[in-house]
This record gives C-alpha cells, sequence and structure tokens, in this order.
C-alpha cells in the first residue's frame, strides 16, 4: 500500500487563505476552489491559527512562538532541575562535615 505524502504549505500561504477566507464577501469554499485546496483544509488552519499551534503558526502579533524557543526552555529547566539536585546535595555534604567539626 502506496503513502500518500502530505502537500506542505508555508506558513504565509496558510495566512493567506484564511485571511480571505474571513473577509465578508468571501467563503471558505470559494477561496479553497480559487487557490486549489479542499475547503476542510481553510477551516482546520483556521483553527489551528486560533490556538496558535506551534506546528502550523508560528507568530502573533509580532510575537514568535517557535519550537525552538520551546526547546530552549526545556533545556533551561533541565539545567535547572541539575543546578536543584546539585545545590540539595552540597547543603547535605556541609551538615554531615560540620557534625565532624564540633
Amino acid at each position: 500500500m502506496a503513502k500518500h505524502k502530505t502537500k506542505s504549505y508555508p506558513e504565509s500561504f496558510r495566512k493567506e487563505a484564511v485571511r480571505l477566507a474571513d473577509l465578508p464577501d468571501r467563503t471558505a469554499i470559494s477561496v479553497a476552489e480559487e487557490l486549489g485546496i479542499h475547503s476542510g483544509q481553510i477551516y482546520n488552519w483556521r483553527n489551528q491559527f486560533k490556538r496558535l499551534s506551534g506546528k502550523q503558526f508560528n507568530t502573533l502579533d509580532g510575537v514568535k512562538y517557535a519550537k525552538d524557543d520551546s526547546e530552549e526552555l526545556r533545556a533551561l529547566k533541565k539545567e535547572n532541575k541539575r543546578l536543584r539536585e546539585e545545590r540539595d546535595f552540597l547543603k547535605k555534604a556541609t551538615v554531615y562535615f560540620a557534625k565532624d567539626i564540633k
């Protein structure tokens, strides 16, 4: 059985399709026919745009919500966790060695 390859559209194309479909004198069906895509795709893109899914749209009102930022945040959280564990260990070690000094 052959796999169907899904066509990927650039973000600017998707945003423009949603913008055109949202115009008062246009419908999603007419825009989809004009662009040569299925009308359901415009509805999907509209929903994704509203949810600001990182997989479909990366910016909203000039604010970037790129995957790179998410990866950087994950890395920082991981480093923060490691540093907290090291700090907790050093606190325990300090208490242990302080007992021997008295």
